[in-house]
């Protein structure tokens, strides 16, 4: 039997893998001194102010947190004087902040796992938290110079810390969070994505590469069927989160020599009061059986190893168990 990390490689290079990948039992997430500047939102608790000056709240009931965009909170009210209101936070830390998080990867075992940074949120992410989505999506007609500039502001920040990031904690992978679309569509057409996005993430991903990272993963639960040549461009090796509106095994069939499609099993679906063993189970063969075992991880969509409900995510780590079974 294949180790966690073999099972994974031979998963990733299209080899002999003796059963599916586990939803994220390959990777273990880090956080860093970033997350701890500011208290983050809890379930039903204040509403905070990040480090960016975004107010972020977490309703109870929600599946996360998620800027507050009233006029009172929208940071950047007007694009083409975002320089005179947004100031990026520090991209170096003391050696006593980065103290835990170096203890916590000390830990790990890098023959069993890889070993990556939790980045979120994301460029595209970081520009509507700072302006409102609806402001930003027009923002990008409207004035395309002044969000080429935002976004190379914020790209500049993501590459300093990952300097620092990767100096202390040493990764070999990164999980790197931004969705860009909704259930059903991109929030950009492919041409517009590639325009303002396509050449900052290609650099922040090969700042990584060149920082020593092998793997990166990176999270966008959301139709982005659409964007995955531009994945590929960028360097990205696994997209997590890929929900079933995208026609996974299409994609697997079309893309599946250049990127992992990890997910297919959407959360709407698993991750809810009044699940059941059973249900997921049949969810989960489901969607093993149309994907099939070629450049696909099974898991859920959710952006980390975790559940709104409990249990819910630990119901389909066993299903998969099952599955493989059956099909390898």
């Amino acid at each position: 039997m294949l180790s966690i990390k073999e099972n994974f490689l031979e998963t990733l290079k299209r080899g002999n893998p003796d059963r599916y990948v586990n939803q994220y039992e390959f990777v273990k997430l880090l956080m860093h001194p970033y997350w701890t500047a500011t208290p983050p939102a809890t379930p039903g608790g204040p509403p905070v102010v990040n480090p960016w000056g975004v107010t972020i709240s977490f309703p109870e009931g929600m599946p996360g947190p998620f800027p507050i965009h009233d006029e009172e909170h929208i940071v950047v009210k007007d694009v083409t004087k975002w320089k005179d209101v947004v100031k990026a936070p520090a991209t170096s830390y003391s050696e006593e902040d980065w103290a835990p998080f170096v203890e916590e990867m000390e830990a790990i075992d890098r023959n069993e796992f890889f070993v990556a940074p939790f980045i979120a949120p994301g460029i595209f992410e970081q520009t509507h938290y700072l302006l409102e989505i609806q402001n930003c999506l027009m923002a990008f007609y409207e004035e395309p110079e002044a969000m080429h500039e935002l976004i190379a502001y914020i790209t500049e920040f993501e590459l300093a810390y990952a300097e620092d990031i990767c100096k202390h904690l040493k990764p070999n992978a990164l999980f790197h969070h931004d969705d860009w679309g909704t259930q059903k569509s991109t929030f950009l057409s492919p041409d517009m994505f590639n325009e303002f996005f396509l050449d900052p993430y290609k650099k922040v991903y090969q700042r990584y590469r060149d920082l020593g990272v092998e793997l990166i993963i990176h999270h966008s639960d959301s139709y982005a069927a659409t964007l995955v040549p531009s994945m590929i461009e960028m360097g990205i090796d696994v997209w997590q989160g890929v929900m079933s509106t995208n026609n996974v095994p299409e994609l697997i069939e079309k893309y599946g020599d250049d990127i992992i499609f990890m997910g297919g099993i959407d959360s709407s679906k698993i991750d809810k009061p009044d699940w059941t063993a059973e249900e997921t189970l049949k969810i989960v063969e489901d969607v093993c059986r149309a994907a099939g075992k070629r450049a696909f991880i099974p898991c859920n969509t959710m952006g980390g190893p975790e559940s709104m409900y409990p249990g819910a995510y630990d119901a389909v780590t066993e299903a998969i168990k099952v599955v493989s079974k059956k099909m390898f």
